[in-house]
């Protein structure tokens, strides 16, 4: 969509001739390094190119009015500066209200109201991480028009908060500082303990990242989620009646076998192992990737999807219909799923030359076996949130 095209759209909901200014915070995948955050361990998240658009004009006085393309029937929902507690009936718009009350409560300054439209090209239920990518994208849209100086970093960590005390949701920090720090051609390996971070060229060369939906809606996620979390707590218990440890992040694979036995529930070790082991694959990710070695970081993508298939269990049939037909398929490098699990999406590094035959091909073994198709996305990793200051095609 152009950007004339969604200035004209601001200007007609919002009955105005002023000109918004425009911001944009994109999506995130995770590469590798799946269900390890809450483990103490790293993650190797990149921004990419689908995202979140917010056009923004400073008011007179204190009203908020927020509206969103994406959610047309809710038309315009309206609040007020001093009115930015949590409301089941502002619906989508809880996640932009939380930055603004999180910013207003760490004593940063914004005096007046303003109107704001949104526009996001993330697909709906995919797991890329949509709630992040709004509150970042207010986030730079209040640092922007209120002239604010806001530590990038300190930022990302609001956001985590927006979700975690406003909206409730028991999530890590990796979806928010993936989509505030992203940085072109580049994935992070971030520490989510220490926030530790270190940026890994991403150089495909003759591939593309190839994102596919499963189209499953993603209803187990949030208890299955729990189970996993409880599950590797009871395991890093076992574990410290010898160790003196303080999450399974710190421990070695070598450790690890050495002392699993000290985990009593067999399915317990097996998440514990996941965790353990893919901590280890998301550094050995950093190595392979500086050294510009896709093939080898392909592999580790591949024996991520195992593990959380067979030790995790948290992949489903839907997921895993689409990687290994993915496997199949010709110079295809590595698939893995990404995300929670349990639906939303799967991730392969397939040759550029051969993207509409991959498609074809992956989609006919999922609908012949699934009965529904599949959704196909090429994205390129891009920059973190920021204002857009140049016309032209989004």
């Amino acid at each position: 969509m152009e950007t004339a095209t969604l200035i004209s759209k601001f200007q007609a909901v919002f009955q105005t001739e002023t000109t918004p200014r425009l911001f944009f915070a994109p999506g995130r995948i995770n590469l590798i390094g799946e269900h390890t955050d809450y483990n103490g361990g790293y993650v190797f998240p990149a921004s990419i190119s689908f995202g979140t658009y917010a056009l923004a004009v400073k008011r007179t006085d204190a009203k908020v009015r927020f509206y969103s393309m994406n959610f047309d029937d809710n038309g315009i929902i309206t609040t007020t500066l001093n009115n930015l507690s949590y409301d089941t009936n502002d619906d989508w718009a809880n996640y932009p209200k939380g930055m603004l009350a999180m910013l207003i409560k760490e004593g940063f300054s914004i005096e007046t109201g303003f109107d704001v439209l949104y526009f996001g090209n993330i697909p709906n239920g995919a797991g890329l991480s949509s709630s992040a990518s709004i509150e970042l994208v207010t986030g730079v849209l209040l640092e922007g028009l209120f002239d604010l100086r806001i530590n990038r970093i300190h930022m990302v960590q609001l956001g985590q908060k927006v979700e975690n005390d406003y909206i409730g949701v028991n999530s890590g920090i990796m979806d928010q500082f993936a989509i505030g720090m992203g940085k072109k051609d580049h994935a992070i390996l971030l520490d989510c303990n220490t926030l530790e971070y270190q940026y890994a060229p991403v150089d495909l060369k003759d591939y593309v990242i190839m994102i596919i939906n499963t189209n499953k809606r993603r209803e187990l996620a949030g208890s299955k989620y729990n189970e996993r979390r409880t599950q590797c707590e009871q395991a890093l218990q076992d574990l410290r009646s010898v160790l003196k440890i303080k999450s399974l992040g710190e421990l070695s694979i070598e450790t690890f076998e050495e002392h699993k036995h000290l985990i009593k529930d067999k399915t317990n070790q097996q998440r514990a192992k996941h965790a353990v082991y893919e901590n280890q694959r998301t550094k050995e990710a950093l190595a392979k990737l500086q050294s510009g070695d896709l093939a080898a970081f392909g592999e580790l993508m591949n024996q991520s999807h195992l593990s959380l298939q067979h030790d995790y269990e948290v992949t489903g049939i839907e997921l895993d219909t689409i990687v290994e037909a993915a496997w199949e398929q010709t110079g295809v490098l590595g698939a893995r799923m990404t995300g929670a699990g349990f639906g939303g999406c799967a991730i392969a590094i397939t040759p550029r030359n051969e993207v509409d035959t991959f498609k074809e091909n992956v989609n006919a073994i999922y609908k012949e076996k699934i009965g529904y198709d599949a959704t196909f996305y090429l994205a390129t990793i891009g920059n973190g949130a920021k204002e857009i200051t140049t016309e032209g095609v989004l």
